[in-house]
C-alpha cells in the first residue's frame, strides 16, 4: 500500500469510529484532525468536507464486508451450517456498530449517504442471503416448503425495526427499556428467535454443533 493510499485508510478508520462514537452531527472535522494528530489543512487535502468522509468510510465497510460474505458463500468445503453461522455472524459485529442514534443521524443530515446505505442492504446483502437459503434447502437443512424470499424478508424487516428509533417509538418506555439489548445482541437473539425456526430437525441438529 502506497503511503497515501495508507494515510487515507487510516484517515477513514479514525472517521468512521468518530462517527460511530458521537453520531455524524456532533463530529466534526476538527475532532477527525485531532484523533489523527494531523493539522485540518492537511486533511482536507485527502477529503473535501465531512460528508465525503462519511461516504468514504462506508464504503470502505461495504466492500469490506462484501468480500468476508462472497468468502463465506463461496467456500466449497465449508458446511452448510457453518456458512450459515459464520454469515450471520459477520453481518452482525460489522452492521452492530451502527446504532439507532446514528441511523437516525444520517436519516436526518445525509440522506444521500443513508440511501446509498439501503441500497447496498437491499441489493448486496440480502440477495447474498437468498443464496445461502437456496443452498440450505437445495441441501436438506432448510425446510422445503418455506418461501426463501420471505425467509430473508423476515428477518431484514425484524432486524431493521428493532434497530430503528422511530419504530420502537410506537412502544411503551418501559417496554423500550426491558428490552436492553446491544445491536449485536439484538442480531443474535433474532437470528435464534427466527433461524432455528425454518430449519429441518437434520439442520437445527447441525445448527447446535457448528
Amino acid at each position: 500500500m502506497s503511503k497515501k493510499n495508507d494515510t487515507e485508510a487510516k484517515i477513514l478508520d479514525i472517521a468512521y469510529k468518530l462517527f460511530v462514537n458521537q453520531g455524524y452531527k456532533n463530529t466534526t472535522m476538527d475532532d477527525i484532525a485531532q484523533d489523527l494528530a494531523m493539522s485540518k489543512k492537511t486533511l482536507y487535502k485527502y477529503f473535501p468536507g465531512k460528508q465525503e468522509l462519511l461516504a468514504a468510510s462506508f464504503d470502505l465497510l461495504k466492500n469490506r464486508l462484501s468480500l468476508k460474505v462472497e468468502t463465506i458463500l463461496e467456500n466449497r468445503y465449508l458446511p452448510f451450517m457453518a456458512k450459515l453461522k459464520s454469515f450471520l455472524t459477520v453481518v452482525a459485529n460489522d452492521l452492530a456498530p451502527i446504532n439507532p442514534e446514528l441511523l437516525q443521524d444520517l436519516r436526518d443530515h445525509v440522506p444521500e449517504v443513508w440511501g446509498e446505505l439501503q441500497d447496498y442492504v437491499r441489493d448486496s446483502a440480502y440477495l447474498r442471503f437468498q443464496r445461502l437459503i437456496e443452498e440450505g434447502i437445495a441441501k436438506g437443512y432448510v425446510l422445503q416448503g418455506l418461501n426463501k424470499t420471505l425467509i430473508v424478508l423476515v428477518y431484514a424487516s425484524a432486524i431493521q425495526n428493532l434497530i430503528d428509533p422511530k419504530f420502537l417509538a410506537q412502544f411503551p418506555r418501559q417496554m423500550r427499556e426491558n428490552m436492553n439489548l446491544g445491536t449485536s445482541e439484538i442480531f443474535d437473539q433474532a437470528i435464534q428467535i427466527i433461524y432455528q425456526g425454518i430449519l429441518t430437525d437434520e439442520g437445527r441438529e447441525e445448527y447446535l454443533k457448528a
